[in-house]
Parts: C-alpha cells; sequence; structure tokens
C-alpha cells in the first residue's frame, strides 16, 4: 500500500490532500449510516497521515451541519497540523490531548478511530492503550449505543498479521482504503474490524515497481514483492471451469478419492460426494477392502475399489500398485481422509505420493507421512495441494498452532517454499499460498465450519477442480471459497451453529450457481500482476 500510495502521489501527480479529502468523503458517507439523528460523532485523531484523515472527516462533518468533537493525540505531524487548522476554521473543537473523556458518547453517540493506520509497527501502550481500552468499555457497555468506525484498520492491529499488537480498537465499522488488507481477514484482526467496507478513493491498483517501497526499518519490504490477494465473487466466478452444453461425463474430469479406515468410512463418503457435488463427472472411491462393502452401500454415484487392507481396517503396504494404477486413469488424486496414523499406512502414502504424476490433494492423516521430512514432496512428479489445519501445519514446520496462527501468511508462505505445494491454511482467514509467492486470503466461511468432517468435503471439492482441469493455485482457491459460500447460506438460515458436514454437500451446487450468475463475461477484477479486491461478498 505504500508503494501503490506513493505511485499515486508522485507518479500520477496527485496530492496527498485530495487522497485524504476523498477518504474522508467515503468514511463521512459511512459514518452518517451509523449515526442516529442528534447523536456526537467524536473522531480520536493520531498524529500521523490517520489522525489527518480524521481531522479531514471531523470537518466534513460539521460543514454537513452534524455535532462532532475532535481529539488530538499530541503534537500532529505536517499534515496533520494542515489539517488541524482547517477543522478549527470551520469550527470543529479539537483538543490537542487525550486527557479529556469521550464526549457526549458515554452512553450513545458514534466514535470514528483515526489514531493509527497500516503503518503501526508497536505494541500500543501507556496513554493510548488506556485510551483505546475505555473506548472499547464505552462500546462494551452501550449495548450497542456507542457504535465505533475505524478508519483504514482498527488501531493496535497488525496489517499483515491481523494479531493484536498490545490491545486494539473493536469496531463496529471498519473503512479500508484503498483496497483491502491482510490483516482485515484474518483474525483476530477480522473480529476487531466488525463490518468491512472499502472506499476506492482513487489510490493506483498496480504500481511499476513496488519491490522498491521502503519498509520502516529503511530497507526493502519483502511483503510488496509478493502478490497477497482477496476475491470478490466476480474474481471467484473467473476460476470456475466451463460446463459447455456439448459435455458428457467423460468431459469433467474423473477424480479419485483414497481414504478411509475402520470407523472412518464417513470421511471417505463425505470427500467422494464433495467431488461430485463440485462437478467432476466421474468419482472413484478407493477404500480398504475391509470398510469396502460400508462404502459400498452408502455411496451410490461414485465408483468403489477396494484395496488390501491391514486387518481389515487400514490401508496395507500391499495397497500401493493399486492406487498408482487407479491413478493412471484418473485425472486428479486426492489422499487421506480417515486413513489412519499407523507406521504402515504412513510409510505407504509416502511410497504412493512419489508415484503419483496426476494432481495431488493431501489431507488430514496423510500430511503426517511428512512431518519430519518435507523433502519427498518437492520431489513429487505432479502438482500437489496440501491442505493442513494449523496443528498439521505446525508438525509439518515443528511449531506449535498457536504460533502458526500469529503469522497465518508467513506460515503457508514457508509450508509452500519447503514443499513445492500449494498450501491451504485452514482456519479463520484461510490462506492459500503458491511456491511461486502468490497468496490469497479467502474471504468467506465462518464458525458454522467448526465441526468435524468439513475438512473431507474441502478436500473432495478441491479435488474434483483439479480434475476438471482447473489450475492448481486457482483450484485451491476456488474450492476454499465455494466450501465457505456453502456453509455461508447455511448460516444465513440456521445461524453459526448446527451445521454437520453433509449439509455443505448440497450447499456446494447452489454457491457454484451463484457464482455463475454473478460472473460478468469478459470482465474481472484479476490483473495479471495484482488481485484487485473491491469489497467482499454479501455473507
Amino acid at each position: 500500500m505504500r508503494a501503490l500510495d506513493r505511485h499515486t502521489i508522485e507518479g500520477w501527480g496527485i496530492p496527498a490532500e485530495v487522497l485524504m479529502e476523498s477518504a474522508g468523503r467515503e468514511v463521512v458517507r459511512l459514518v452518517l449510516s451509523v449515526r442516529r439523528p442528534g447523536e456526537l460523532v467524536h473522531v480520536v485523531c493520531g498524529r500521523g497521515n490517520n489522525g489527518g484523515d480524521g481531522l479531514v472527516i471531523a470537518r466534513q462533518l460539521k460543514l454537513l451541519g452534524v455535532p462532532v468533537f475532535a481529539s488530538l493525540a499530541g503534537a500532529p505531524g505536517e499534515d496533520a497540523a494542515v489539517q488541524r487548522a482547517r477543522a478549527r476554521a470551520v469550527g470543529v473543537d479539537v483538543a490537542d490531548t487525550l486527557e479529556p473523556p469521550l464526549r457526549g458518547v458515554a452512553t450513545e453517540g458514534v466514535v470514528v478511530d483515526a489514531l493509527f493506520g497500516t503503518g503501526l509497527a508497536r505494541p500500543l501502550t501507556g496513554a493510548l492503550a488506556q485510551w483505546v481500552e475505555q473506548l472499547n468499555f464505552l462500546r462494551g457497555a452501550s449495548g450497542g449505543r456507542v457504535r465505533v468506525v475505524a478508519v483504514d484498520i482498527p488501531s493496535g492491529i497488525h496489517t499483515d498479521t491481523g494479531q493484536v499488537q498490545g490491545t486494539a480498537v473493536e469496531a463496529d465499522l471498519t473503512v479500508a482504503l484503498g483496497l483491502p488488507k491482510p490483516g482485515h481477514l484474518l483474525e483476530p484482526g477480522r473480529s476487531h474490524a466488525g463490518g468491512i467496507e472499502v472506499a476506492r478513493i482513487g489510490i493506483a491498483d498496480t504500481a511499476p515497481d513496488p519491490q522498491d517501497a521502503p519498509d520502516g526499518d529503511g530497507g526493502t519490504s519483502r511483503t510488496l514483492t509478493r502478490h497477497v490477494s482477496t476475491w470478490t465473487q466476480t474474481g471467484a466466478a473467473t476460476a470456475l471451469p466451463e460446463r459447455p452444453r456439448s459435455g458428457h461425463k467423460g468431459s469433467f474430469g474423473h477424480a479419485l478419492i483414497v481414504a478411509g479406515s475402520q470407523g472412518k468410512t464417513g470421511a471417505a463418503i463425505l470427500a467422494s460426494e464433495a467431488a461430485g457435488r463440485t462437478g467432476a463427472g466421474l468419482v472413484t472411491l478407493a477404500c480398504p477392502a475391509g470398510v469396502h462393502e460400508v462404502c459400498e452401500e452408502k455411496t451410490l454415484e461414485a465408483m468403489t475399489e477396494p484395496l488390501p487392507d491391514l486387518d481389515g481396517s487400514v490401508f496395507a503396504a500391499a495397497a500401493e500398485e493399486g492406487v498408482v494404477s487407479l491413478a493412471r486413469t484418473r485425472d486428479a488424486v486426492g489422499l487421506g481422509p480417515g486413513i489412519g496414523r499407523g507406521e504402515e499406512t504412513l510409510a505407504w502414502v509416502r511410497a504412493v505420493s512419489k508415484r503419483i504424476e496426476s494432481p495431488l490433494a493431501l489431507d488430514a492423516d496423510a500430511l503426517f507421512a511428512f512431518a519430519g521430512d518435507l523433502e519427498p514432496l518437492r520431489g513429487r512428479p505432479g502438482a500437489t495441494v496440501l491442505t493442513p489445519h494449523p496443528g498439521e501445519a505446525g508438525a509439518l514446520l515443528d511449531l506449535s498452532a498457536a504460533t502458526i496462527n500469529e503469522d497465518r501468511l508467513g506460515a503457508a508462505r514457508e509450508l509452500a517454499a519447503r514443499t513445492g505445494a500449494v498450501v491451504v491454511l485452514k482456519g479463520a482467514g484461510t490462506v492459500i499460498a503458491s511456491p511461486d509467492e502468490y497468496e490469497r486470503i479467502n474471504p468467506t466461511g465462518g464458525p458454522a465450519l467448526a465441526t468435524g468432517g468439513t475438512g473431507d468435503v474441502l478436500l473432495g471439492a478441491i479435488t474434483a477442480l483439479l480434475a476438471q482441469g482447473v489450475g492448481v493455485f486457482d483450484a485451491a482457491c476456488l474450492g476454499v471459497y465455494l466450501h465457505g459460500a456453502a456453509a455461508d447460506r447455511w448460516s444465513r438460515q440456521f445461524g453459526d451453529a448446527g451445521l454437520q458436514a453433509r449439509d455443505l454437500l448440497e450447499g456446494l451446487p447452489a454457491a457454484i450457481a451463484e457464482l455463475r450468475e454473478r460472473s460478468v463475461p469478459g470482465f474481472s477484477f484479476q490483473e495479471e500482476d495484482h488481485a484487485l479486491a473491491m469489497g467482499f461478498p454479501d455473507s
């Protein structure tokens, strides 16, 4: 964002003040949408550019006849000082200290958080931390009568990781300036942001040399050389595989699901059914011979293949040739749900992974076959997708799940780089990372997905998209997007608790249909080197 901002000002010749005025108008519009008649608006301003934005907001509100008061956290910088003078010139009461209490909003009103923007890289302490905590207390105690609107990102949230830096504002609405940031989509930043609106204020969407942008330490920020994006509905629709009227079941790919063991046949069945629901023309479920009868009875549309097992329970090493043979005539393979973590099983996973030339998606128990040695994944003959949750990612990187969640983008990048695979790091704000330095943060899904079996559905969806010829990165991203969108559709009707994995199966075709209806022929928000995010799905 620093690179884009600089290019707009220096490359295009658009003054920073013009961008501030544009940002102010967008925030004012949204403040008015949550303000009730007669309520005061209190704008809490920092010393830097975010504070300057806040003072522009206060001035514009005053000119609209809205009662407004502003607090300034100490001596302002050059741009903020100019805006303070302009705000006072039109009659805004601006306090140069954070000492006064929040005026008029102890029980009701709107507070605009313009303390810090995207540049904060240190914990909030002292008076600033106390002010944030007071603001949060008043908001919480008011029962919804005090509403908080954050400018760009809630103060105290790390822009790149979404982590709380000491303490952070809890907003009802966040106005993301220009483009959304990773911290808007990654927890706990996503929860602190509340609702998110993206304000298009005239900042460039691409810059000629973003890698040249300096970071806060005077060096060059590696983050800006990467390509981190999210998808709108229109963007996601561009990755949907075509469904020509002349197509038949052989036109839409044959997916092979290798899954199941005694007591975990449900995982295998969910994954295979999800592959069909996501558009695969044909699906084969390969399972241990000892559970084949159950899988055959429960699976109506997919073909089933029994493979050698160990004690009638889990795949045996002798199943290797069977899987490799099946994979030769299938377009993609999904491996892992419910297969168990016995030593022979994990050795079998490593063996078949080396030999399968088709795109391969690995999930659940199969991931543990590579804990402690990721190198075999780099040598695979075909494309690979890994779909770990934070615990599984931690096992692969020898880190705790908590450490993984502290920097989800960084963890996904590291795992993708070390394995040569596309990594789907599941969780609140699922991150999809490719080894060639592209990442996408998924905007769909929510707490309804926190139930057993939903990961098996995701594996089936991704495998189906791979089988239909979708590129490996887009297949992973689209599978995650549709999976979350199906859950969102269910949540809108039933809430955030009670979803069962099988509910997603019925929701997947509807989610696909909704994307097709929203797509605009010949138009995409995706650029060659920058995925432009102009907002978020209705869900």
